[in-house]
């Protein structure tokens, strides 16, 4: 888990680097002001990640042993998160500009939404190959975590088509999916102690 992680964090941080301080210090109040897309994209993207990183712990909590098809995937996952600063600077220069903010809500959008698809592909693959999964996961935990990954395909994918419409509704419609996804997954189960003492799968 450590290199998914550090990819993870070295995105979160990365994002922050994109707001650049006003150039007029004579207005400084007012250039301030004036970045609030930069702060949005910011607060949206930062969030969004954080709850790829816990879903992210959620999903590998219950993998025992990853294979070459889990790695694999994974690493696809993290070369997506990497992309997501460069996608919030993107969000963040149209608002500032007021125009392209379509396509920018779809870059951002379809970037977290392949992160869904990346999610749900890796629960099935682990599914189908029980070897792969800790013997404490029951069905139902394994069903519940499955639902919420499947969740966040039409969650995202509805405020992504919106947001070509309407940009502002699509980004709210996004952010929104926020304070849900921090809610527990039924059948989550803290295994930190348990996996103290041998390797982790990524």
């Amino acid at each position: 888990m450590s290199f998914s992680d550090a990819v993870i964090a070295i995105a979160v941080t990365l994002l922050v680097l994109e707001i650049r301080p006003p150039r007029d210090s004579g207005h400084l109040l007012h250039g301030l002001v004036t970045l609030w897309p930069s702060y949005l994209a910011y607060v949206v993207t930062f969030m969004l990640i954080g709850q790829v990183w816990a879903n992210h712990h959620v999903m590998f909590d219950q993998i025992r042993t990853a294979d070459r098809a889990v790695l694999f995937l994974n690493t696809v996952l993290l070369m997506d998160i990497a992309f997501l600063p460069f996608a919030a600077s993107v969000l963040s220069q149209a608002f500032r500009d007021g125009q392209g903010e379509r396509v920018a809500v779809a870059l951002h959008g379809l970037t977290f939404e392949l992160a869904a698809v990346l999610f749900n592909i890796m629960w099935a693959y682990v599914r189908r190959h029980p070897r792969l999964l800790v013997s404490t996961l029951d069905a139902a935990g394994a069903v519940a975590i499955g639902r919420r990954f499947r969740l966040a395909l039409g969650w995202i994918a509805a405020g992504t088509l919106l947001g070509v419409l309407v940009p502002a509704l699509g980004v709210a419609v996004i952010a929104a999916f926020i304070p849900f996804y921090w809610l527990p997954i039924r059948g989550e189960t803290d295994r930190a102690r348990l996996r103290r003492g041998r390797p982790g799968p990524a």
